[in-house]
């Protein structure tokens, strides 16, 4: 999430409201002991002043990042038994200073090695789940990613759910762990076909590009799914009273650190409710309806 403070700064230029969120990686493994391990990514959606606990989801965010550093040389590894040899610190230079390198970084290596002609083929014929040079870092199980986004104050949503081998299972033990949403809508205009296990087990529908910035024509772009406004509306409904006990906790625990000298915002406000109605709102926006 390091990028939310500077993109919540330079919406305010343009009156575009942002929604601090995270794309986790995680594991499913089957409750019933059939079958194997299943890769899937939930959606932490949180309030403006982002989530509660932060220092609990940071610590499961930087495990997952070192665990991406041994993930990729070890699908370097994969990729050098079938032939193609790429240097760890070239993905690293692609992936940039600071960056934990991922899929997409060694897939930019084998385009530049000539290996393949795109990224789009190098995730189809290599790097996909469970593709020949596909590897698993130290991804947490899917549950305990769920359960904690519910204890830090945000909505849990399941990605992309239609590239799931088997779904419905896994749709219905994240549940039973709090999940709040999955994706239904596409960014090809069509249903994913999950919307009755949606209404089944009484979960938002939602929708998003998966936009990863691959530089890639054939990758959905920014603000391609069209999700109905009612949709959208659902969420917010159910996100709000979330978000507003998060920041009450925020400002509960900044109180405490601080005494009565909090955050410049509470010497504007007569009760921790009245923090909360003004953190959930968006004035900015609200001008700009307006005029």
């Amino acid at each position: 999430m390091a990028g939310v403070a500077e993109a919540m700064e330079t919406a305010k230029e343009f009156s575009i409201r942002i929604i601090p969120a995270v794309e986790i990686s995680a594991v499913y493994s089957p409750s019933n002991g059939s079958g194997a391990n299943e890769p899937v990514h939930v959606l932490a959606y949180f309030g403006s002043w982002g989530p509660a606990k932060s220092q609990e989801l940071e610590k499961v965010l930087s495990s997952i990042r070192e665990g991406r550093y041994t993930r990729a040389k070890e699908m370097l590894s994969k990729l050098r038994s079938l032939g193609m040899a790429l240097n760890f610190e070239d993905v690293s230079n692609i992936a940039g200073n600071g960056v934990a390198p991922g899929r997409v970084h060694v897939a930019r290596a084998m385009v530049e090695a000539g290996y393949v002609d795109n990224l789009r083929q190098a995730f189809s014929r290599y790097l996909y789940d469970g593709g020949p040079a596909y590897a698993i870092g130290s991804e947490p199980a899917g549950e305990s990613v769920v359960q904690l986004i519910c204890r830090t104050g945000g909505i849990a949503v399941l990605a992309h759910p239609w590239a799931l081998k088997n779904p419905a299972p896994v749709i219905k033990d994240l549940k039973a762990a709090g999940l709040h949403a999955i994706e239904v809508y596409r960014s090809d205009g069509k249903l994913s076909g999950l919307s009755d296990l949606a209404d089944t087990y009484e979960l938002l529908k939602l929708g998003g590009s998966d936009y990863h910035g691959r530089d890639d024509k054939e990758e959905p772009d920014i603000g391609s799914v069209d999700l109905p406004v009612l949709a959208f509306f659902r969420f917010l409904e159910a996100a709000q009273p979330i978000w507003c006990n998060a920041i009450k906790e925020i400002f509960a625990n900044t109180t405490e650190r601080t005494g009565l000298n909090g955050p410049k915002e509470c010497h504007r406000t007569s009760s921790v409710d009245d923090l909360c109605n003004m953190c959930l709102s968006s004035p900015e926006l609200e001008e700009t309806d307006d005029s």
